[in-house]
């Protein structure tokens, strides 16, 4: 959407219900940076029904949404790289009329944004330029691979978003962490919050008033001075997994936000040069349609070798 010099006004179709308003402005301001997005929502800028919302609020049908004029001239985002669009070509785990699911690699960001020309759902808009709807179901981090769930149609977002709410979509992550996880450490129960450092640098912290998160672990496989860890996130809460571990005192390896700078740097002499974590599967019913997904997303080479690095030394200690 190119940006706007007056009010508009939006009436909420039934397709487009039960979305969060951030999220709906993501797609619809198509272009325009999530910090811009959330600097309109708080200041009362964007209305609903007129009246103020906050960022969590879900769309209703009949709902009226009254938007700003958006003074931002986003970046054209059509100037994709040949060589990027073949690498997600490639990244195709699962494919259908209704749902896309990819393997996204690291360092490759969902959406494209301030200082970022294109992201995931740019480039795979380019790689289907046929395909007329393609949404985000959830987000990974930057730095993180694996499973990345696409729809192509309103219906499937929206009852993908409703499996997301109660829990029904069950993801599962491979961590490498420094240390020697306890292994009665079967789950952390411990609220997330968000907060934002005076540079704009948004960073999560463990907090009574955060929100609840709990996430599940297992141990996958134990090194001399890292563990391999099977994650499962109960609840979907940002950098849940990087933040619960560092909270334990095991953060990720290659974790350069909640990190220990020191554990990086010897994991570096295993060929690590990147966030060890990893969506290595994710699975859901939706009994309604009869549709059930199981999908796995390979373990990326890079972190295979570190692996093998870290167990051919373990068998010599």
């Amino acid at each position: 959407m190119n940006p706007s010099n007056h009010v508009t006004y939006l009436d909420i179709s039934e397709a487009k219900a039960g979305q969060r308003i951030d999220n709906f402005l993501h797609t619809h301001l198509k272009g325009v940076p999530r910090s811009h997005i959330y600097r309109i929502l708080r200041t009362g800028e964007v209305r609903i029904n007129r009246g103020r919302i906050k960022p969590t609020y879900r769309l209703m049908a009949g709902d009226v949404l009254r938007l700003p004029p958006v003074q931002y001239e986003p970046k054209k985002l059509n100037q994709h790289c040949p060589n990027r669009l073949k690498e997600l070509a490639n990244t195709i785990l699962y494919e259908d009329a209704h749902l896309l699911v990819i393997n996204k690699p690291s360092g490759l960001a969902v959406h494209g944004g301030s200082g970022i020309n294109g992201g995931v759902i740019e480039s795979l808009r380019s790689l289907f330029p046929n395909t007329p709807y393609l949404e985000l179901v959830h987000r990974l981090d930057r730095d993180t691979s694996g499973c990345l769930m696409v729809a192509k149609k309103t219906s499937m977002l929206r009852r993908l978003h409703h499996l997301f709410r109660v829990g029904e979509i069950h993801k599962q992550y491979l961590a490498l962490v420094k240390g020697h996880w306890n292994p009665h450490f079967t789950q952390i129960e411990a609220p997330l919050k968000k907060n934002f450092l005076q540079s704009g640098e948004r960073i999560v912290r463990v907090s009574a008033k955060g929100k609840q998160a709990v996430s599940q672990f297992n141990i996958e496989q134990v090194f001399a001075h890292a563990t391999l860890l099977r994650v499962r996130p109960q609840t979907g809460r940002t950098h849940q997994i990087r933040v619960h571990t560092a909270f334990k005192g095991h953060p990720i390896a290659g974790d350069n936000k909640y990190g220990d700078e020191t554990f990086n740097q010897q994991m570096r002499h295993y060929t690590l040069k990147r966030l060890f974590l990893h969506a290595e599967k994710l699975d859901f019913f939706l009994p309604e349609i009869n549709y059930r997904i199981t999908v796995r997303a390979p373990l990326p080479s890079n972190l295979q070798q570190v692996l093998n690095g870290l167990a051919q030394f373990h068998l010599k200690s």
